[in-house]
């Protein structure tokens, strides 16, 4: 009977896993852009390719100026 009460939080643990696997980083998406289009990681045109690639990854996921948070409703 022990293994029955256990294994919901088995399974929500699981799932909280594959959700944070899944969404990945700012970070890993810019490396996969600048090693898709060739540039090799170390040298400078990948470090700047990569720098520029997180600030625009950044900027597209914040907010507007002037834009105030919202509460959320869940």
């Amino acid at each position: 009977m022990k293994n029955i009460t256990k294994f919901p939080l088995i399974l929500a643990l699981a799932s909280l896993g594959c959700c944070l696997s899944a969404c990945g980083t700012v970070e890993s998406a810019a490396k996969d852009d600048c090693t898709s289009i060739g540039w090799q990681v170390g040298t400078p045109g990948y470090d700047r390719c990569f720098k520029d690639r997180v600030n625009e990854r950044n900027m597209d996921y914040s907010n507007p100026p002037g834009d105030q948070p919202r509460p959320s409703l869940l």
